[in-house]
C-alpha cells in the first residue's frame, strides 16, 4: 500500500495554514475537475487525490492524526486499525475518529472512493478507534456531499437560487443577500442516506463569486472608479455613479483632486443575515483631461496658466 503525501498533492508546506490549504484545494479542484477535462483521462484520478488530501488536511482533527502517523505509518499498518499504534513517544494514540467517506460532486462527476491508504487509517466511512476496541455497528450517519456553486456579485447582493439534481431529485439551493466568496453553506440531511438506517449526511456547498469589473469587494464594502471631467472636478457639480441598487447622483466638491475617494454610506453589500444593514461604497475619482484642444481652448488654458503663475508670485 502506497503512502499518500497529502501536502505534496496539494502543493503546500507542512506548516501551511488552514486558509492556505483551502485556497490550494480550490485552485486544484477547479483545474482538474472531470467536467472541465473530458479529454484528459488522468484528470479524474488527480481530482480524487486532491479531494482525498483536502478531506484530511482540511479537517484539523484528521490533520493531527495524519501528522502523528508521519513516517511511522507502516508500524500502524502492521498493527491494524484495531491495534495499538506506538509510533509516538508515550504509547498508543487513543483518539477516536468518524469520517464522511467518499467525495461526491453533485454537479457532475463523482470523485469516487478514497484510496487504500485513506481507508486503512481513516476508516473510509466506518466509525472506529485507533486505541484498541472498535465501536459497535450502530446506525452511523450517511456520507456528506460536497459541491461548488458560482454566482455573480449582483446575485450575492440580492440573493439567488439554483436548481440542482441530487439523487434523482431536484433541490433548490438559495443564498441569502450578502453571501461571501468562499462561504460554505450547509444543508442538513441532504447528503447520502445512512446504510444502517441512521441519520442522512449533509450537503456542503462552497460559494464562488465571479469577479465584477465594476467593483472591488472588501468584506461588506465596495470600491468603484468614477471618471469625472476636469471642469466638474475644478468647479464642482454632480456626476452619476452606478451602485448595486441603481444609478445615484453624487455631489462632486469644487477642487476635487484626481484619486480622491468619496464615501457613500450604506451603498455597499448587505451584511449576511442582517438584510437591513449595509456596508459602504467608496468612489475613487478619476479626473479626465480634455484632448484635441482647439486653438481658442489652448489660448484660454495658457491664459489661465499665466494668471495662476502671476497670483503665486
Amino acid at each position: 500500500m502506497e503512502y499518500k503525501d497529502y501536502y505534496k498533492i496539494l502543493g503546500v508546506d507542512k506548516k501551511a495554514s488552514q486558509a492556505d490549504i483551502k485556497k490550494a484545494y480550490r485552485g486544484l479542484a477547479k483545474k482538474y475537475h472531470p467536467d472541465k477535462n473530458k479529454d484528459n483521462p488522468g484528470a479524474e484520478e488527480k481530482f480524487k487525490d486532491i479531494s482525498e488530501a483536502y478531506e484530511v488536511l482540511g479537517d484539523e482533527e484528521k490533520r493531527k492524526q495524519y501528522d502523528q502517523l508521519g513516517a511511522n505509518w507502516r508500524q500502524f499498518q502492521q498493527a491494524g486499525p484495531g491495534g495499538q499504534y506506538y509510533g509516538q513517544p508515550g504509547g498508543g494514540f487513543t483518539g477516536s475518529y468518524q469520517t464522511t467517506g467518499g467525495f461526491s460532486d453533485i454537479f457532475g462527476s463523482s470523485g469516487g472512493g478514497f484510496s487504500d491508504f485513506f481507508e486503512q487509517f481513516f476508516g473510509g466511512g466506518a466509525a472506529g478507534s485507533f486505541g484498541g476496541q472498535r465501536r459497535g455497528s450502530g446506525a452511523h450517519k450517511g456520507q456528506d456531499y460536497q459541491a461548488e456553486m458560482e454566482i455573480t456579485l449582483q446575485e450575492a447582493f440580492s440573493g439567488t437560487s439554483r436548481l440542482i439534481n441530487l439523487d434523482n431529485q431536484q433541490l433548490r439551493i438559495t443564498t441569502k443577500p450578502g453571501v461571501a466568496d468562499g462561504q460554505v453553506l450547509r444543508i442538513r440531511g441532504k447528503g447520502a442516506a445512512s446504510p444502517a438506517g441512521g441519520q442522512a449526511g449533509d450537503l456542503f456547498i462552497t460559494v464562488h463569486i465571479k469577479p465584477d469589473p465594476r467593483y472591488e469587494r472588501q468584506g461588506d464594502d465596495l470600491t468603484t472608479t468614477l471618471p469625472v471631467d476636469m471642469y466638474t472636478a475644478i468647479l464642482g457639480g454632480e456626476a452619476q455613479v452606478q451602485t448595486m441598487s441603481g444609478l445615484l447622483k453624487l455631489k462632486i466638491p469644487a477642487g476635487t483632486q484626481n484619486g480622491k475617494t468619496l464615501r457613500l454610506r450604506g451603498k455597499g453589500m448587505p451584511k449576511y443575515g442582517q438584510p437591513d444593514h449595509y456596508g459602504d461604497l467608496y468612489v475613487k475619482i478619476e479626473v479626465s483631461l480634455p484632448t484635441n484642444l482647439s486653438t481658442e481652448e489652448r489660448q484660454l488654458f495658457e491664459r489661465l496658466r499665466d494668471m495662476s503663475r502671476a497670483r503665486v508670485v
